[in-house]
């Protein structure tokens, strides 16, 4: 009987520096099995977008145009990119170099499309309408794109990449509401990104939002960057 108990009680305290082991790795990285999942998802939407890219591309005329003539270029390429796009579809490549990130967009944030990517709520504007681009992403689990997004501080850039150019955001602030406040997905009615994920991290009960102004747009193929601001 003491030999089955000392074998259990050694089998128990295996148990729980296993799981001790496993909540620091989660805690400090990520889930490894679901990150392993979210990484071969995205080698395969990466090869998908890069299709898109060449199928999709658009030439934005900069040069010698105004900054209005380019808004308008831009706003009526987007929407009809927003439009070719269907749901879990790969729209964008997602650039935050502050947190190290690069990940390819999925259009929708359904759970079936956060495990491949962080998505766009489909009820949000596409980057170049001049309207929220809003990108929801997980924080602990498939990847964790967004697991230190609490670290983004005012000044730093977002890049998104979409056939017809690269937009640039800088980030201007951060909310944190209700899992159910969805006043958040309403645009301000200018071009604005707001990178939204779990908090705190291992809990849904709340939302950050880091918040971005576009800043400026360099078209495909070209070093010419416009202004937005």
């Amino acid at each position: 009987m003491r030999r089955t108990l000392r074998i259990l009680g050694t089998v128990m305290i295996a148990a729980g520096v296993l799981m001790l082991a496993w909540a620091v790795t989660v805690w400090q990285w990520q889930d490894p099995f679901t990150a392993a999942l979210h990484a071969q998802d995205q080698r395969g939407l990466e090869h998908t977008f890069d299709r898109r890219l060449d199928e999709g591309r658009v030439v934005i005329a900069t040069p010698a145009v105004s900054a209005a003539e380019i808004r308008d270029q831009l706003s009526r390429t987007a929407t009809k990119w927003r439009k070719d796009s269907k749901q879990g579809d790969a729209i964008a490549r997602l650039r935050i170099p502050k947190l190290g990130v690069t990940e390819i967009v999925v259009n929708g944030t359904d759970s079936g499309s956060l495990k491949r990517g962080p998505g766009r709520y489909l009820g949000t504007a596409m980057p170049g309408e001049g309207e929220l681009v809003y990108i929801a992403g997980h924080r602990t689990t498939y990847g964790a794109p967004f697991a230190r997004i609490d670290r983004l501080r005012r000044g730093d850039r977002v890049f998104m990449e979409l056939p017809y150019g690269t937009f640039e955001y800088s980030i201007t602030g951060h909310r944190i509401v209700e899992a159910t406040d969805i006043s958040v997905l309403k645009s301000k009615g200018f071009e604005q990104i707001a990178l939204q994920a779990c908090h705190p991290r291992f809990f849904a009960s709340h939302r950050y939002i880091a918040y971005g102004k576009a800043v400026g747009f360099t078209a495909r193929g070209t070093n010419q960057r416009t202004p937005l601001e």
